[in-house]
């Protein structure tokens, strides 16, 4: 796999990484829920970062056209990670619980699947999306009303594959022209106050709001306040923070290449590595014991740690059977369409998609 494919975005890789970790670092402070500092950082994490990646996610499917071959690589990409690492999750849950639950479905995701599932049924749908006139306002309204609906408990993600969903549609609306307005001094000025504010205002939405606002996974009914309003006030609210936010990190990121950029690269390995090692870190004892300012500063070191360590070589080449599994002996050896070759670009990015180069 290649740390250099062609066509990469040192931006967007340096933004996924730094979104990655923080991803790992809010999953690894969740045992320190009951102390300030942990829940104010928990909320100001949680008010940007999967928007954040799902609308990078979104700007790299745009060359998903529905094709076998693309269709093929969704579901060795997507599909089969799912499979292995819900089992794997499955098991480990089994063995802590001491026998298996009343139910095992595929389709009920486990802890941090969901994004696969959701990543999976937003691909399928991007040709639609590319044909509609207002595909952004269409999402909006899909993801407000489709939180005031029971969807399933939990089947298939389905809440946050609909909640999330605008921030999806945006990145496929969006060109690399855009990008260039965050190089702007006053928008990256501006960029620096809205981190900032929204810093300080996570300290009190810490203290009054419920966690279930951050998830974007359950009803609107399910609240003790009233389904419409101001619940779809607040979801409104949500996401025009969270829509600032990305716009904020975007700015602010790095578009020339570092030392993380060719992590960036890796963001599967880690957002499937370190669920394992998180739930089976949370299954120990002194974990839970962890408090205070030392336990915070110890469980950032430890989420950084995970992140850092399942994007070294030898990490990836342990996982690469799970994350990337190679199907040569399910799938046939068809050759593909006449007058395309796919160039497969790296399946680790949860976002990409292959490039298609014509031929003369």
């Amino acid at each position: 796999m290649s740390e250099r494919a062609p066509g990469r975005d040192a931006r967007l890789d340096n933004a996924k990484f730094i979104l990655i970790a923080l991803v790992v670092v809010g999953h690894a402070i969740e045992p320190l829920r009951d102390y300030g500092p942990a829940s104010a950082l928990y909320y100001w994490i949680y008010f940007f970062h999967m928007p954040a990646f799902i609308m990078i996610s979104g700007y790299l499917s745009r060359s998903f056209d529905a094709s076998s071959r693309r269709v093929e690589k969704l579901v060795v990409s997507l599909a089969v990670p799912y499979l292995v690492f819900w089992t794997i999750h499955q098991t480990i849950y089994g063995i802590e619980r001491g026998g298996l639950p009343d139910s095992l479905s595929v389709l009920r995701p486990t802890w941090t699947l969901w994004f696969l599932v959701a990543l999976f049924m937003w691909r399928l749908s991007v040709p639609v999306w590319q044909r509609l006139r207002w595909p952004v306002a269409i999402a909006v309204l899909i993801s407000v009303f489709a939180s005031t609906t029971d969807l399933g408990g939990g089947t298939l993600a389905l809440g946050r594959v609909l909640s999330f969903l605008p921030f999806f549609v945006l990145g496929l609306s969006l060109r690399r022209a855009h990008f260039a307005y965050l190089d702007r001094v006053w928008v990256r000025v501006l960029s620096v106050a809205v981190l900032v504010s929204t810093a300080v205002l996570a300290v009190p939405i810490s203290d009054r709001l419920s966690r279930d606002w951050l998830f974007w996974k359950d009803s609107l009914t399910d609240r003790d306040i009233d389904p419409i309003m101001p619940s779809m006030g607040i979801r409104l609210a949500f996401m025009g923070l969270a829509l600032a936010m990305t716009i904020a990190v975007l700015a602010l990121t790095p578009k020339r290449r570092m030392w993380i950029t060719s992590l960036g690269a890796y963001t599967l390995f880690v957002y499937l590595g370190h669920s394992v090692a998180l739930i089976l870190l949370k299954a120990t004892p002194w974990y839970e014991e962890m408090d205070g300012a030392v336990g915070l500063a110890l469980a950032i070191g430890i989420g950084i740690g995970i992140t850092l360590l399942l994007c070294t070589p030898w990490v990836r080449k342990a996982l690469q059977w799970a994350v990337e599994p190679r199907l040569r002996w399910l799938l046939r050896g068809d050759a593909p369409a006449h007058g395309a070759v796919a160039r497969e670009t790296p399946a680790d990015d949860a976002g990409g998609a292959p490039a298609v180069e014509k031929k003369a």
